[in-house]
């Protein structure tokens, strides 16, 4: 969701250079985005303080002379980092106390910018609407994720993500998910699970549930074959989450589940994609769990919904 920010960038800068800051585990995304030159690995931890190294981190990167960094995450300590490269324009939204570090602050108008990527876009400046997310594929690295897994792309391919970090009320039932796997394999598609190494065992369920149809790939790829082998793919079926999103970004006929959340803050951005929800009247609650204990919003959530979106986006 930060690639339109950094298109926009350079087209109102085009002779500008974009360097991002990110976890080890996301630059694989990043190192898909013509927009940037580097990624530099970010070595914080969630929730870790560190005020020092962060401070010394941030000197370390104020070495190549930056004109701007533009702060994401609404936190005092990303703010640390920004401050310390010396950059004379620190760009980010008004939050926890950054009024010091931070010199070019927006407030955030959640009524004009409900969707995440446009409140993205919008540090810019000159907030015109924000483009949709497109990676990169490297067609050798392709064939090389497929060899690596013993892979081909001879039958159709549906790939179920069954994951989601934040919690199970996101998450459509394993046994929906199975459903749908035997639906398309009785077409004579390939069935490919992804996730990481914590979908294994939900993803498993699902496998023996379809009678043993599918490839369990979940915490068996690394994030850049994931995105490799997602963009194979002729269908996806998602929950509301990362690999959602990255599915969406490499143009994947892509249907969405939500649950508990709301397509109206952070949906896919993609014309080839469908949202599937009840829209009940207690969701999106945004909790973890169910409050009521039912999840009715993705337990009658049926297979055949699902199915039907993805039959109109065409196989």
């Amino acid at each position: 969701m930060t690639q339109p920010l950094y298109r926009r960038l350079r087209e109102l800068h085009p002779d500008c250079v974009i360097d991002v800051f990110a976890p080890k585990w996301s630059m694989a995304v990043f190192e898909r985005m013509p927009e940037i030159r580097r990624v530099i690995e970010n070595p914080f931890g969630h929730g870790a303080l560190a005020l020092r190294e962060r401070w010394r981190v941030g000197r370390e990167l104020g070495q190549s002379g930056y004109d701007q960094v533009i702060v994401l995450p609404n936190s005092l300590k990303s703010a640390i980092v920004a401050a310390a490269t010396g950059a004379k324009q620190r760009t980010g939204y008004v939050g926890e106390m950054r009024y010091i570090l931070l010199n070019d602050l927006y407030k955030l108008d959640k009524q004009k910018f409900p969707l995440m990527v446009d409140r993205y876009t919008a540090l810019a400046g000159k907030f015109v609407g924000s483009s949709q997310p497109h990676l990169q594929i490297n067609a050798d690295s392709q064939a090389a994720a497929l060899a690596a897994h013993s892979l081909d792309k001879s039958r159709k391919i549906m790939a179920l993500c069954a994951g989601a970090e934040y919690g199970a009320a996101k998450r459509w039932l394993p046994e929906h998910f199975a459903a749908t796997a035997q639906h398309y394999a009785a077409q004579g598609w390939q069935i490919w699970l992804f996730g990481s190494q914590k979908d294994f065992d939900v993803s498993e369920e699902i496998n023996r549930l379809s009678g043993s149809l599918c490839v369990n790939l979940c915490g068996k790829t690394n994030l850049a074959q994931a995105i490799d082998l997602l963009a194979c793919a002729d269908g996806v079926v998602c929950n509301d989450s990362g690999l959602m999103h990255l599915a969406a970004a490499v143009g994947a006929k892509l249907v969405a589940v939500y649950g508990s959340s709301s397509a109206d803050h952070t949906p896919p951005l993609s014309d080839t994609a469908k949202i599937a929800s009840l829209n009940l009247d207690c969701s999106p609650c945004f909790k973890r769990e169910c409050p009521l204990g039912h999840t009715d919003c993705l337990r009658k959530l049926l297979p055949e919904q699902v199915i039907r979106l993805h039959g109109e986006l065409g196989n």
